[in-house]
């Protein structure tokens, strides 16, 4: 199965993300400033992920956490260290809006698998026998719309090759609209703790 973007997905990218990102300048400025406001520490929160390729790139997210948390998975960390703040912007996905200067600078698209850590390596080695490393990562994507988490990644990536193997309409731009009208599984991070409160006795 032969694993390719979506026709004319970089052309989509940047129409999409340019003019999104400058309209995102000010109301980012706001929150980064509410952040540190919040609680001490960057409210930029930078982490390595996996790209395209298997390299190695530098995502952007508002800080959601309190700083100092452990370099993780959100299903791995759970709740407790999300900010008051954090939670509303996770709950509002507007956490990921400085991902919009990763898809310009080429490391991401709008759709395409979510970026992993290098330390997942289960879920690392799943998408690269399938071949998924030949397109970006993205901003949002099937398995998340179909609420797969990186927890499960031998189906996580089970499920990203059967998508992205298939023939797909331009840019994938039926996701991404159901993605903005508010698709999707949620927070990771309290998924599992809703998880954990269940398994109490």
């Amino acid at each position: 199965m032969s694993i390719r973007a979506a026709p004319l997905q970089r052309a989509f990218d940047l129409a999409i993300a340019v003019p999104a990102a400058l309209v995102a300048v000010v109301p980012c400025l706001l929150l980064l400033a509410a952040i540190r406001l919040e609680s001490p520490g960057s409210p930029l929160f930078v982490q390595r992920r996996v790209g395209r390729g298997q390299r190695p790139f530098a995502m952007l997210k508002l800080r959601t956490m309190r700083a100092g948390t452990a370099n993780a998975a959100s299903h791995e960390v759970g709740t407790a260290s999300v900010t008051r703040l954090g939670g509303l912007l996770r709950h509002l996905k507007l956490d990921e809006l400085p991902q919009l200067w990763n898809v310009i600078a080429g490391d991401m698209s709008l759709v395409g698998p979510r970026p992993c850590l290098p330390n997942q390596a289960e879920l690392v080695a799943a998408r690269a026998r399938r071949g998924l490393y030949a397109i970006r990562p993205g901003v949002t994507g099937p398995a998340q719309l179909a609420g797969i988490d990186m927890s499960d990644p031998e189906r996580l990536a089970a499920y990203e090759e059967a998508y992205y193997g298939a023939p797909r309409s331009v840019a994938d731009w039926p996701l991404l609209w159901r993605t903005l009208a508010g698709g999707g599984r949620g927070d990771a991070a309290a998924t599992v703790a809703a998880s954990e409160r269940r398994k109490r006795p």
